[in-house]
């Protein structure tokens, strides 16, 4: 069993975060945007601590497309390597997350309809950003 190649997954991850943080924003700020109005309307935030929020989720993704390729190096030695894999790995992440996710809508914090539509869209996030990460990442 060989050794995870760091080199090449933080290189993985940094190109799945840059994936991940461009269509985050698509998804916020324009395809989510009524939702997200709702939220800091029905929850009474601070609208501009919340949008000054932006450089945390920035690094968040980063964070999560590291994350994504590590999954993916981790998995695979048992299931090999290439694009299944990566969608494998990258779904599972996205199930943990939508698992947290669903007991924040659970709370009322999210929507039902806003917690669908953005599990929906996160997805495409997370094949995305996981099939790029993984082409990026060699154990050699």
């Amino acid at each position: 069993m060989g050794r995870i190649n760091t080199a090449r997954l933080l290189l993985g991850g940094i190109v799945a975060g840059v994936i991940a943080n461009g269509l985050d924003y698509v998804t916020n700020a324009i395809l989510m945007k009524t939702e997200m109005d709702d939220m800091i309307t029905r929850l009474n935030l601070d609208r501009t601590v919340v949008e000054g929020a932006f450089v945390t989720w920035i690094v968040v993704d980063f964070v999560w497309g590291i994350l994504l390729v590590f999954a993916y190096a981790a998995m695979r030695t048992r299931f090999g390597p290439g694009p299944k894999t990566a969608v494998v790995s990258g779904v599972t992440l996205w199930l943990a997350v939508c698992a947290v996710f669903a007991g924040l809508s659970a709370m009322g914090i999210f929507t039902q309809e806003a917690f669908l539509k953005n599990s929906g869209l996160s997805l495409i996030t997370v094949l995305l950003a996981s099939l790029a990460g993984a082409a990026i990442y060699k154990e050699e």
